[in-house]
């Protein structure tokens, strides 16, 4: 049985990508996802059979989820993920998840016969993907919690703050990243930002931008 890469020494130079907009997914954190197109069911199959690995990457493009053509730009940086769960749910369509393993910086597109795209990856520059202490530095934790809770007093929803409050710093912030409202090119920036503290200052930034915006009468752009 494979598992799922812990350095990286261990990820392979080219994997089978996802392109789906919107789609944001971070180390250590899971993200579900319904797979319907023939094209993606066949990816599946060939991960299962192989190390579990799949390229989950935005494409420039917003006006469609995953657009089908091989020539579709796509985002230059995206997330490895290692599929912990499959599942048949009817005729033709999987509900799997995926754990984040590491970002990655999209290289070559590989030619290939599979009906999905392939690409070289590297993931050295987000070597701290793979730390087993989170990278917590400069984070202000308190701050953070702070505003996401008018934040989410602003949002009109309820959430388990005791759960909040014990659940790790990076995944706290890269959590919120995930389940942020924002679009694809503010998820995109989010996903980008290399270092912990700097996403969560961007990702607080956005939050405050949008309170303001609505008490002045103006909407976020």
């Amino acid at each position: 049985m494979t598992r799922k890469p812990k350095s990286i020494e261990n990820v392979p130079h080219s994997v089978p990508l996802f392109p789906l907009s919107g789609a944001l997914l971070f180390p250590r954190l899971q993200s579900p996802l319904q797979i319907f197109e023939p094209r993606y069911l066949q990816l599946v199959d060939d991960v299962l059979a192989g190390d579990r690995l799949i390229g989950m990457i935005q494409p420039e493009a917003t006006d469609k989820e995953s657009p089908e053509g091989r020539d579709a730009p796509l985002r230059r940086v995206g997330t490895l993920g290692y599929l912990v769960h499959f599942e048949e749910i009817g005729d033709d369509r999987y509900l799997i998840g995926l754990e984040g393993v590491s970002r990655f910086d999209l290289g070559d597109e590989i030619a290939c016969d599979t009906p999905y795209r392939q690409a070289g990856i590297s993931v050295s520059r987000f070597h701290s993907d793979f730390d087993k202490v989170s990278p917590t530095r400069g984070v202000d934790r308190q701050r953070f919690i702070e505003v996401m809770r008018s934040y989410i007093d602003f949002l009109d929803m309820e959430i388990d703050w005791d759960e909040v409050e014990q659940t790790d710093t990076a995944d706290l912030v890269n959590l919120g990243c995930m389940l942020s409202p924002y679009g694809p090119s503010e998820k995109q920036l989010l996903l980008e930002t290399v270092s912990l503290s700097e996403r969560a200052e961007t990702l607080l930034a956005l939050v405050e931008m949008e309170m303001a915006q609505a008490q002045s009468g103006t909407i976020l752009q």
